[in-house]
């Protein structure tokens, strides 16, 4: 089986054919990324399909193949991707899996599967931790093109998630009145890092973010109060980030309940919390 990546699927296909050796007619595929044009060059994706020919060779001739197709050097942008799906393969299959390598994904993971859990996890710090440069370099190149003076931008990933830090001279205009450009620029960077990284983000412009936490733990506290005493609750609409804020802080605070984000009639969104998840682990 093989993952291959081009600009269009017709590409995708065709380089699979000509690397398992079969005509496309043979390939049996699943697209797992389908392409986009993208937004500035951030967003810009390739296809992405894993395939492998219905009358499966044998070993050794897969082996012979290989030998005879190098590996095509992809984009910059898309060793980040290559990286990301290398290490849940690595973390999900006992056996080290057959997949295309380059000289950058190989610098990575020269490390032999049998080793303690220890060296697996600074060699996966490793791998994050070229990813955040990745992206910190892009999120600097996106905003060169703004209006707005921002001369600090800090990106960490950690745990799937990505810290992004911005300050500047016109933070404040980046965050937007009632933080609508913060809004708008956090969902954009969401869906660019989830859907190329499969990345959660967390933004941070000044101290808007913590400003932001703070104002809805005092929201929340006679919310957590009605819920001690009823069992169930739920906030009033909330907008942009202050609904995921209050959803991740009523989740640290119920963990046994079930809490979610509901959606109204008019499209604006508020938490519940009530006792679903306890009656559904007694019947």
């Amino acid at each position: 089986m093989k993952k291959v990546e081009a600009s269009t699927l017709e590409g995708a296909y065709e380089k699979a054919s000509q690397m398992l050796g079969c005509s496309v007619s043979e390939l049996q595929s699943e697209v797992i990324q389908y392409p986009s044009k993208g937004i500035f060059g951030l967003l810009k994706k390739n296809a992405i399909i894993v395939a492998t020919c219905k009358a499966s060779a044998p070993k050794y001739e897969k082996n012979e193949v290989n030998k005879e197709a190098p590996t095509v050097q992809t984009a910059e942008e898309s060793v980040a991707s290559e990286i990301i799906a290398t290490l849940k393969e690595e973390q999900t299959t006992p056996t080290e899996p057959e997949i295309e390598k380059d000289a950058i994904v190989d610098s990575f993971f020269e490390v032999d599967h049998y080793e303690a859990d220890v060296e697996t996890f600074e060699d996966e710090a490793l791998v994050y931790d070229e990813l955040a440069l990745m992206i910190e370099d892009q999120i600097k190149e996106l905003l060169s093109h703004s209006c707005f003076d921002i001369d600090v931008v800090e990106v960490d990933v950690r745990d799937n998630t990505a810290l992004i830090f911005i300050d500047g001279e016109d933070a404040a205009l980046l965050i937007g009145k009632e933080g609508y450009r913060y809004n708008a620029l956090s969902y954009m960077l969401f869906n660019w890092l989830h859907t190329k990284y499969e990345l959660f983000i967390k933004l941070e412009i000044a101290e808007f973010l913590t400003t932001q936490q703070e104002m809805i733990r005092n929201y929340i506290k006679p919310v957590i109060e009605h819920v001690e005493k009823q069992g169930k609750g739920k906030t009033r609409f909330l907008d942009g980030i202050l609904v995921q804020i209050a959803l991740e802080q009523l989740r640290e605070r119920f963990p046994d309940k079930y809490v979610a984000v509901k959606t109204g009639k008019e499209g604006k969104k508020f938490v519940v919390i009530n006792e679903f998840n306890s009656n559904k682990s007694h019947v």
